[in-house]
């Protein structure tokens, strides 16, 4: 486990996944959208981004959390060799994402950009929760299925199944 591509749809808990698992690993931790969005929620033109993230994939070891755009995903999975897909049930993810505005009003979400706006944020990730599970949801099932033969896989579908994934990860790390 050294290069860890951590994806799935909005509200899923990859954020709070990462931070957890880049703790026990002391595998870096690159969260897509401070890389993506600048302080104050402002993209980051393309090409800049992209170039980022082409540098970040040549490092030896990584943990990245997101989903970053379209032509970077299925690079980043590609290149990982571990994938930990978080494919919880829709209503799930459309709870998490309400889950994450009403804490945000306390503070800012984990992983967020600096000052980017929330009301703004939660609108489009609820779009992006029925986008993501309409069109890509589909597609990433079966590139998991198919990664299984080359590389470590963890589909994660539950929470039960990130209990599981968390007993593992420490019986793995104890030794």
């Amino acid at each position: 486990m050294d290069r860890v591509a951590v994806f799935g749809n909005t509200g899923g808990g990859k954020s709070t996944l990462s931070k957890r698992l880049a703790a026990i690993t002391g595998l870096p931790l690159v969260p897509l959208d401070l890389m993506q969005y600048r302080p104050g929620g402002e993209k980051v033109p393309h090409a800049e981004f992209k170039a980022a993230h082409d540098e970040l994939l040549q490092q030896d070891q990584w943990i990245v959390d997101g989903f970053g755009s379209m032509d970077t995903v299925w690079q980043r999975l590609d290149v990982a060799d571990t994938l930990i897909y978080l494919d919880m049930p829709v209503l799930r993810h459309y709870w998490w994402v309400t889950k994450r505005f009403i804490k945000g009003v306390w503070g800012p979400p984990e992983g967020w950009p600096e000052n980017s706006p929330l009301v703004k944020g939660t609108l489009i990730s609820y779009n992006t929760v029925w986008l993501c599970h309409t069109k890509l949801t589909p597609k990433y099932r079966t590139y998991v299925e198919a990664a299984k033969a080359t590389k470590q896989v963890y589909h994660l579908r539950s929470l039960q199944g990130m209990k599981q994934f968390w007993q593992t990860i420490a019986t793995e790390f104890e030794e």
